[in-house]
């Protein structure tokens, strides 16, 4: 007869982890196809770099879906509008980011990225309050009402900026590249993996470490309890939607600057590598975003560097291939 009074121990949470190895693994993969090693280090840092934009761009969608269960196509709004809202700041400035002082250049980039954050993510409590707050709940209409947000705002940008395409050239110290024997690393590129790599640890350490995060992270399990509790679900989902709307004006912005340029599609454009992400990485989840955000980096510029022509349907495939394996995603949200 077993003693009652005797207990065995819980059991630990199990942690996933072979998804966080996916990167690692197809880096290693690509080595012996790339052939030469200064080519694929070039190519993946090029992945990584490109890996933390995307994020910057799709956290704030991904943050949005997990808690408020919003599927809003206008997302790209918030990052073509960050990157013309920079502009403001960049184009007077242009003497500071031609200056060959990194200081100099980081004295124009920082209120211009703070700038363009406060703006999208005053467009972000727009959206909400105005055309979201009426459709929780009804994805159908969230995605219709959403793109034609999407389209106004772009034409709202085209009205004021002009159709053209704005050159936005690289700050001088941030040009070139570092050269390491035959490997060439460019320097903006390793700028925006340390920027990516501050957003991803900080939006981690509020979802794990603080008050708030506990109360989003409930608000994804269950947003009823949470109301039941007393706090105030709505101001919460305002809270996250405009966070989520400055983080896509970021990302728009070091966007531009990766590309040198902005036009009025450029939001509209990302939206599909967005969503692709978002899926990918399970629906809600910030480290699934992440990796996710690395792996189709990585699959557009190893395959664009070794098949071309499949360059443009490397994505999808990637998409397919993560399903088939796991058809909820990397790190699955569980009430998804």
């Amino acid at each position: 007869m077993t003693n009652i009074t005797e207990s065995e121990p819980l059991p630990g949470q199990s942690r996933d982890y072979i998804p966080a190895l996916l990167p690692v693994a197809l880096s290693l993969l690509m080595l012996p196809l790339v052939g030469s090693a200064s080519s694929w280090v070039t190519l993946t840092v090029a992945s990584l770099a490109m890996g933390m934009m995307i994020f910057m761009m799709a956290s704030g969608l991904t943050l949005v879906f997990g808690l408020m269960d919003v599927l809003n196509f206008g997302h790209g709004a918030f990052i073509t509008a960050g990157a013309y809202i920079a502009t403001l700041v960049l184009i007077p400035m242009a003497v500071w980011l031609q200056a060959d002082s990194l200081w100099l250049n980081l004295a124009a980039l920082a209120p211009a990225a703070l700038l363009a954050m406060a703006a999208a993510a005053l467009l972000g409590a727009v959206f909400e309050r105005v055309l979201i707050l009426p459709v929780y709940g009804n994805h159908l209409k969230q995605i219709l009402i959403t793109t034609g947000g999407l389209v106004v705002v772009e034409q709202l940008l085209f009205v004021f900026w002009g159709p053209t395409q704005i050159p936005i050239p690289l700050p001088t110290a941030l040009r070139g590249s570092f050269i390491i024997g035959d490997i060439a690393i460019a320097k903006y590129r390793l700028f925006a993996m340390a920027i990516g790599l501050v957003i991803f640890f900080a939006i981690f350490a509020v979802l794990n470490r603080t008050k708030i995060g506990l109360l989003i992270r409930a608000g994804v399990e269950n947003r009823e309890m949470v109301e039941a509790l007393g706090y105030g679900i709505r101001r919460l989902f305002l809270g996250v939607f405009m966070v989520g709307a400055a983080l896509a004006g970021l990302g728009g912005v070091m966007w531009a600057l990766y590309r040198e340029q902005i036009y009025g599609g450029m939001g509209a454009d990302m939206m599909i590598l967005i969503f692709i992400v978002i899926i990918i990485g399970g629906l809600g989840s910030i480290g699934g975003c992440f990796i996710g955000s690395i792996l189709v980096a990585m699959v557009a510029n190893y395959g664009g560097f070794l098949v071309p022509k499949l360059a443009l349907m490397s994505n999808i495939l990637l998409m397919v291939a993560i399903l088939m394996w796991r058809p909820r995603g990397l790190f699955a949200v569980v009430n998804r």
